[in-house]
């Protein structure tokens, strides 16, 4: 049993879009996740929240360029993003413990981020 849901700002134009709204599977399933970012955002982050591990980051885009052990993204789940902004999250088989909320944010990409290098420290 694998059940998605997440939650839509009461006015589109305040939040990201995400579709459908409500998704349950049985095991071995695909189940395709979409998110449409608030017009303008280049950076879109992948959450899943449940109630043993709380919120996790998934995946995510800085100005629409997919980041490097981005999450907690496993073999099953794929995350894409187009040149329009909206990005997809692919679990493909979904398992039981994949039931959760999935969650996508979006936000604007600032100079910080267009640059981001890692930062290591030795010690």
């Amino acid at each position: 049993f694998f059940r998605k849901e997440e939650y839509i700002a009461d006015n589109a134009d305040a939040g990201v879009t995400q579709t459908p709204r409500h998704e349950v599977a049985e095991k071995g399933q695909t189940i395709i996740l979409t998110c449409e970012p608030v017009s303008g955002h280049n950076d879109l982050f992948w959450y899943r929240q449940t109630k043993i591990k709380g919120l996790e980051l998934l995946s995510y885009f800085l100005n629409k360029s997919p980041m490097e052990d981005a999450g907690a993204l496993k073999d099953r789940f794929t995350a894409e993003i187009q040149d329009s902004s909206i990005s997809t999250l692919k679990i493909q088989p979904t398992e039981p413990q994949d039931s959760a909320v999935y969650l996508c944010a979006s936000s604007l990409a600032t100079e910080l981020h267009k640059d981001v290098l890692p930062v290591q420290k030795h010690l």
